[in-house]
């Protein structure tokens, strides 16, 4: 199988939201990007706030856009750059098959 897009899941500190929008609109990809509220779960403790400990969840926006094999390298060293140290967590899978029904 030769992968020709790829789904980029971004989990980012609700903080960044409006600079993350602004830095993926530049990027004009083909099919948008979509973002949404969710919690995240960790068993680390790191930077969460005593009200995340208890609850064991922390708010974050998760982005998902779809991209070329030849935007991916473009995509991650520009949010690299931008977003260098911000705790941003990422996943990069293959898209199998994709359309609209």
């Amino acid at each position: 199988m030769n992968c020709k897009e790829y789904l980029v899941t971004l989990n980012i500190p609700p903080s960044l939201e409006e600079m993350m929008v602004d830095s993926l609109l530049l990027l004009e990809t083909e099919h948008g990007f979509s973002s949404s509220n969710v919690n995240a779960h960790h068993h680390a403790n790191k930077g969460l706030s005593l009200a995340e400990q208890v609850t064991g969840r922390q708010k974050r926006i998760r982005f998902q856009l779809y991209v070329s094999v030849d935007a991916l390298p473009v995509l991650l060293a520009q949010l690299r750059e931008e977003f260098s140290g911000a705790g941003i967590q990422y996943w990069v899978l293959p898209v199998i098959e994709s359309g609209v029904i």
